[in-house]
């Protein structure tokens, strides 16, 4: 017997005459997934902020009025480039001290990679620039050079952190992690996208709550 807060629907079957009813969620079983869908803060760690190593390396960069003012543009989803950028250093720094390898250049190229200063979702219909994805890791290696001292090997991993996208390969581990962490940081805003869809989408607008 059903409890008695559940709604029975048809499944596709038993529209077409056959099969058997399906129960749907319970309402507090739906707002807890619309909560979960909607919930972003397990992808906005500040564990950097408690790492004093980290901090040493990048306190100068975290500080700059430039840097801060990334938090003005969208990067994926609903993430700022500020905020992007912070999780790149971050996991690419870690990796780094995982694997022995150049941690200060991979946190702080981290922080640089996409200091391209714009709004990159309105950027081709403002300028008529419509390759953003080939063009903005050497605007923003222009961008950090204006504002902060770079090592030979953070210009590298700056410019080459879109590989595959563009031709040239990382040639350091520091550049490897930045790819790999730029990459993976990516796809998980990207994805809380699709879980902030999901939950307007099937759970707010259907009327499901």
């Amino acid at each position: 017997m059903e409890r008695e807060d559940r709604k029975i629907c048809p499944s596709v079957g038993e529209q077409k005459g056959e099969g058997r009813h399906l129960p749907l969620l319970t309402r507090e079983e739906r707002r807890a997934a619309a909560r979960w869908a909607a919930d972003t803060t397990w992808a906005n760690q500040e564990a950097y902020l408690e790492d004093p190593v980290y901090m040493e390396c990048v306190a100068d960069i975290l500080s700059h009025p430039v840097f801060c003012s990334m938090e003005r543009f969208i990067q994926h989803g609903s993430t700022s480039c500020k905020a992007h950028c912070i999780q790149v250093s971050y996991l690419s720094y870690c990796i780094c001290q995982k694997f022995g390898w150049d941690f200060r250049t991979a946190a702080r190229a981290g922080l640089l990679h996409d200091l391209f200063l714009y709004d990159w979702h309105t950027h081709a219909r403002e300028t008529g620039d419509h390759f953003h994805g080939f063009t903005h890791p050497r605007t923003a290696l222009r961008n950090a050079r204006e504002h902060f001292l770079l090592s030979k090997e953070e210009e590298e991993v700056i410019l080459r952190h879109m590989w595959p996208l563009t031709p040239l390969p990382p040639m350091s581990g520091a550049g490897i992690a930045v790819v790999y962490a730029d990459k993976l940081c990516s796809l998980t805003e990207t994805a809380l996208k699709v879980r902030g869809w999901f939950a307007v989408n099937f759970l707010y607008r259907r009327k499901f709550l």
